[in-house]
């Protein structure tokens, strides 16, 4: 059928043919190889977009536990003051009720005008 040269021939043609398609796809890449990558860097983008999302979740529920602790100890600051400063009018109120007393004076403070103090 074929003589020896013949399947030389054929044999060489095929081994060009093998490394012209061989260096085709290794310029362009292989289309499995670009397939399978890109599903790997699909995985990989939803992953790191997914940890992004939970990270800055978790800033700012920290910042809101932050901003939430500070305005309680700006309350618990200013409950203080307040209370110190009705315990001062007290006993200012007292000291001049005292005074008063030892003068043989009588305060007309009632009890409406003490609440009216308290308040301002």
């Amino acid at each position: 059928m074929f003589s020896l040269l013949d399947m030389l021939k054929m044999g060489a043609g095929i081994a060009a043919g093998l490394v012209l398609y061989h260096l085709y796809a290794v310029s362009i890449g292989y289309p499995s190889a670009a397939r399978e990558a890109r599903a790997g860097y699909i995985l990989l983008a939803e992953k790191s977009a997914a940890d992004a999302r939970a990270a800055e979740m978790e800033r700012q529920r920290n910042a809101a536990s932050q901003a939430i602790e500070e305005h309680r100890k700006r309350l618990a600051a200013a409950d203080a003051s307040e209370q110190a400063a009705r315990d001062t009018l007290e006993t200012e109120i007292q000291s001049y009720e005292l005074q008063l007393s030892e003068k043989n004076r009588a305060c007309a403070v009632t009890a409406a005008d003490r609440q009216w103090l308290l308040r301002h």
